[in-house]
C-alpha cells in the first residue's frame, strides 16, 4: 500500500526523507524564536555575534562548493568536512542565545539531533562514491562538525568566489534573511 497523505506519509518521510524537511524547520525556528523572542542585551549580543559568525562561515564555505564536479577541500573545507552545517549550528546557537527564551536551546538540539547525524551520513556516503581516494584520503585528515585548529594541506586551492556563494546556494540571500530576522529580534529588547 503506497503511502500518499497525512500523518503516515509524514511519518514515513521523517523516517526516510528526513533531509526534506531539515531546512524548514531551520527556517521555522528562526523565525519562530525571533518572534517570540524576550531578548536581553547582553544575550543578544552575544548570540548576535554567533548569529553573524554563522552566517560569515557559510558565505565562506558556499564560495568554495563546486557541487558535484570537484571535491571542495580548500577554505573552510580544509578545517572541516561539513563547514555550512556548522555555520548552521553557530547560528542556531546564536538565535536561542539571542531570544533569551528558555526552551529554544533544548529545541534546537533536538532539531539539530533529529536531523544532522543522519544528513552527515548521507553527504558523506555520497561523497566518497563520487570522489572515492581522493575523499578517503581528505576524511583521515578533516573532521566531520569539529575544526581542526590547522588546516590540512592539500593540493587543491581555490579562491572564494561570491558569484559562486550565490548561484550555488543562494547564500548572500540567505545570509540577509537571517540578518532580517536578527534585526526583528532586536526591535523586542528589554
Amino acid at each position: 500500500m503506497a503511502i500518499t497523505f497525512g500523518l503516515q506519509r509524514f511519518l514515513h518521510d521523517i523516517r526516510y526523507h528526513r533531509e526534506r524537511f531539515r531546512q524548514f524547520l531551520g527556517i521555522a525556528f528562526v523565525i519562530l524564536v525571533s518572534t517570540a523572542g524576550e531578548p536581553k542585551k547582553m544575550l543578544l549580543a552575544t548570540g548576535g555575534g554567533l548569529v553573524v559568525l554563522g552566517i560569515a562561515v557559510r558565505l565562506w564555505a558556499s564560495g568554495h562548493i563546486k557541487k558535484n564536479k570537484v571535491l571542495a577541500t580548500d577554505g573552510p573545507y580544509t578545517y572541516v568536512r561539513h563547514p555550512l552545517y556548522v555555520g548552521n549550528i553557530t547560528l542556531g546557537f546564536g538565535f536561542a542565545l539571542a531570544s533569551a527564551l528558555w526552551w529554544s536551546l533544548p529545541l534546537l538540539v533536538g532539531i539539530l539531533v533529529a536531523f544532522y547525524p543522519h544528513a552527515i551520513r548521507r553527504e558523506d556516503e555520497r561523497l566518497h562514491r563520487m570522489f572515492n581516494k581522493e575523499w578517503e584520503q581528505w576524511r583521515k585528515g578533516t573532521r566531520a562538525l569539529i575544526p581542526r585548529l590547522i588546516s590540512y594541506q592539500f593540493t587543491q586551492r581555490g579562491n572564494w568566489s561570491f558569484r559562486q556563494s550565490l548561484r550555488q546556494n543562494g547564500e548572500p540571500i540567505i545570509a540577509l534573511f537571517l540578518l532580517f530576522w536578527l534585526y526583528f529580534l532586536s526591535l523586542g529588547l528589554h
